[in-house]
């Protein structure tokens, strides 16, 4: 008995350490990704369409986290019509004959709508007040004068409207059509589920890489201001996994009689996606720095928010797409 608890000691000791390095809950990180992966891997495989619509509802609880987050520094984004807009857009477009018309007008569309919505007054209601307060909190303190919902500009006010309008166009690039470029590899090249594969997965694989080759041996900060945790060491543990992953994905679905033209597509995919998924957490975290919060939410545990999950593959996406639109597969 008494060996059996050394070693739980010893295994706890061990997942406190690896926590600690990480700057993670591990246990919890492990547990919510494995579902995560489950639930997406089901969505691809069993029929795409599913994929589609999963994203979309990812993309609705990334808004409601950037609504909580931009409130904090008394930021209005018209958090409702943005639903509406960028539901219709991305599923519109999915379905479409002309994928990339259809996007790109409902992008369009959706940026002067919210442009009007977010110019009008505002007011925090309960809910919102009470997710202000608790992000407030968890940062240490109120940011930026939002305490309660009553008597203050964020509350009831016209507030900045040209801020407004801004912090909503950010929106509509950075989640709609982002996320719109997420779903529209899918729609070519006859390969949906290898596409989708390398859109969710690849920046995934390379996130790992850089968290753990980052934590043992990361010793040359690359922006210690905006992420004190990113390293070139990071950024190559990134290329490494992306790299490896973008390479049993192609094995696994192109004939190995097209290797000779198409090996190059493979290797520039995945150093691609591993150095633009570092960049998309750093924007996430320049973001976050600004605002003065810790996490985008908390909805994942042992992640943060869907968005601090999803931020090196939206930062990818346009790139994945570009590449198997250039070259053809």
């Amino acid at each position: 008995m008494s060996h059996m608890s050394q070693e739980k000691k010893t295994a706890g000791e061990s997942a406190a350490s690896v926590s600690k390095k990480t700057g993670r809950n591990m246990p919890q990180a492990v547990a919510t990704g494995a579902v995560l992966v489950v639930i997406i891997l089901a969505c691809i495989l069993i029929r795409i369409d599913a994929f589609a619509f999963l994203i979309a509802v990812f993309m609705v609880l990334g808004l409601w986290e950037l609504r909580v987050d931009f409130a904090t520094a008394d930021l209005h984004i018209p958090v409702v019509e943005l639903w509406i807009c960028s539901c219709i857009t991305l599923i519109a477009s999915f379905y479409a004959s002309d994928h990339v018309a259809v996007m790109s007008a409902g992008v369009l569309a959706t940026s002067l709508v919210v442009t009007i919505a977010s110019s009008f007054p505002h007011r925090l209601g309960g809910r919102l007040s009470r997710a202000v307060t608790a992000k407030q909190v968890a940062a240490g303190g109120p940011v930026q004068g939002i305490q309660t919902p009553e008597g203050l500009p964020g509350a009831g006010g016209r507030g900045n409207s040209f801020a407004n309008v801004g912090v909503s166009l950010l929106t509509t690039v950075y989640i709609v059509l982002l996320a719109c470029l997420i779903v529209l590899p899918t729609t070519f090249g006859g390969h949906p589920a290898a596409h989708a594969f390398m859109v969710i997965f690849l920046p995934a694989l390379g996130d790992i890489g850089g968290l753990f080759f980052g934590s043992w041996f990361g010793r040359h900060k690359i922006s210690p201001k905006i992420s004190p945790a990113k390293s070139l060491e990071g950024l190559f543990g990134s290329m490494l996994c992306s790299l490896i992953g973008s390479l049993v994905i192609f094995a696994c679905t192109y004939p190995m009689a097209s290797w000779g033209s198409i090996w190059w597509v493979a290797v520039l995919m995945g150093l691609m996606v591993g150095i633009t998924g570092i960049f998309g957490d750093l924007s996430a975290s320049m973001i976050k720095r600004d605002l003065g919060i810790k996490d985008m939410g908390h909805l994942l545990k042992g992640h943060g928010g869907v968005l601090d999950r999803v931020d090196s593959i939206l930062m990818s996406a346009p790139f994945v797409t570009l590449l198997l639109l250039a070259t053809g597969l």
